[in-house]
């Protein structure tokens, strides 16, 4: 049989049910003899299925004791067998044959199993398994004097399942099997609510666990007021839930969840309060009147922008002819109005006296240059009108004015108007 075979193979398997037909033959052939000292023999009672937490240490126990003929060299092995192969195998103790037969039947499973440790010629092997490598050691120095024991460290998950323990010392063959479960504890759970937790709503309180060995198990407790669960109350232990038809204010608390299983527990906390459902039109409606106010803020906050911009472009406006008609007064003559001064043919525009513009309450502001010009026209032809000044005059010194005034002036900044000599610069007659 070699080491490629396939186990499942009808052949394998016909050998098997052909060397077990022998064994079990050679069991009933081979009566015990009275009075007969027998060979080596596994006296360990401990138990035979181990659970243990991870992140523990475990001692599997493989106690032995030898005979006098057994004289041979002391070998102690020690396998980690797949958990689907958990078979326990009787050693009988009828004669060495069935022994020698045991052991051949034995011999194609121990072609899949891992040793672990091992101790022969008086030395220990601890290197044969990696996972194992450094956690794993006899319990005993000497294990030849009947101590074949094993302390495992800081256990995993992945150390689970079936040990063996073998003991040879020829012609006496014992072996031992011990089951360990290594558990993973709960962790933390966390507790949450699932839904609304309105009064009249339905709630639901969840409990879970991301780590730990199955089965885990959850239990609910109110750990605040009368510290019983309402009467209304479901738990389901196995998805950890808890649910609350038709909540009321009665029920809101402090509640408790802890989650165990074989090895370990933990446990969360949760505060629930059931409070009354908010008014949702109100919330609507709050909530509209607010966009509301932010728009007419946004447009309060535009037009004072525009405004701003539109008065600073006025004021400009302004001051480029105020700058105008001061050049203007400097330069032009002033009649004498006082003594009769007055001028008997149509006047031009020089003739003007420019002061008189300047007190004019009545005139609105200029909607443009070309408007004020008008403005300037008309202001001359009123204060004309108090003398000897005809409407035809008027008329035509108004035309005259207009066109003596060239357009391109009043369409510069003030920045590129057109200033008179320094000298003939002068102050505006105050008469």
């Amino acid at each position: 049989m070699t080491a490629g075979m396939d186990l499942k193979s009808p052949r394998l398997c016909y050998i098997f049910m052909i060397v077990i037909s022998v064994r079990l033959k050679l069991d009933i052939q081979v009566p015990e003899v009275s009075g007969a000292v027998h060979g080596l023999q596994i006296t360990s009672t401990g138990p035979t299925s181990i659970e243990m937490a991870s992140g523990g240490s475990v001692k599997l126990d493989c106690q032995f004791s030898l005979a006098t003929q057994d004289a041979g060299p002391l070998d102690i092995e020690w396998s980690l067998q797949p958990s689907d192969n958990q078979r326990e195998e009787k050693v009988s103790n009828g004669g060495h044959v069935g022994e020698f037969l045991n052991v051949i039947l034995s011999s194609a499973m121990l072609r899949i199993n891992r040793f672990i440790i091992l101790y022969s010629g008086d030395r220990a092997y601890d290197d044969y398994y990696p996972a194992l490598k450094g956690r794993v050691h006899f319990n005993s120095s000497d294990p030849k004097k009947g101590d074949a024991s094993i302390n495992l460290l800081t256990l995993q998950a992945s150390d689970t399942g079936t040990y063996q323990c073998k003991v040879k010392k020829a012609p006496g063959i014992g072996s031992r099997k011990v089951l360990l479960t290594v558990m993973v504890r709960p962790s933390t759970p966390k507790c949450s609510t699932e839904g609304s937790t309105y009064i009249g709503d339905n709630v639901v309180l969840k409990c879970k666990s991301s780590d730990g060995t199955s089965p885990l198990q959850y239990i609910w407790d109110r750990i605040s007021g009368n510290k019983l669960l309402p009467a209304t109350a479901v738990t389901d232990p196995a998805s950890g839930t808890i649910s609350m038809r038709n909540a009321s204010e009665a029920i809101s608390g402090t509640y408790r969840c802890t989650a165990k299983n074989r090895v370990g527990t933990d446990e969360c906390v949760l505060q629930l309060k059931v409070i009354q459902q908010p008014n949702t039109a109100g919330i609507i409606a709050g909530s509209v009147i607010g966009v509301l106010l932010l728009l007419l803020l946004i447009a309060l906050i535009l037009f004072c922008c525009c405004r701003a911009r539109h008065r600073k472009k006025y004021e400009k406006e302004i001051s480029y002819e105020i700058r105008m008609l001061c050049c203007l007064s400097s330069v032009l003559p002033y009649p004498d109005w006082d003594k009769g001064d007055y001028p008997q043919e149509p006047v031009s525009a020089p003739a003007l006296s420019p002061p008189l513009l300047y007190f004019r309450e009545d005139v609105p502001p200029p909607k443009s240059r070309i408007s004020t010009a008008r403005s300037f026209a008309s202001a001359g032809s009123q204060r004309s009108s108090l003398g000897s000044m005809s409407p035809s005059n008027l008329h035509e010194y108004s035309k005259a004015q207009y066109d003596k005034v060239p357009s391109e002036e009043y369409d510069q900044p003030p920045s590129h108007a057109p200033l008179p000599p320094p000298s003939r610069m002068a102050g505006p007659n105050l008469n």
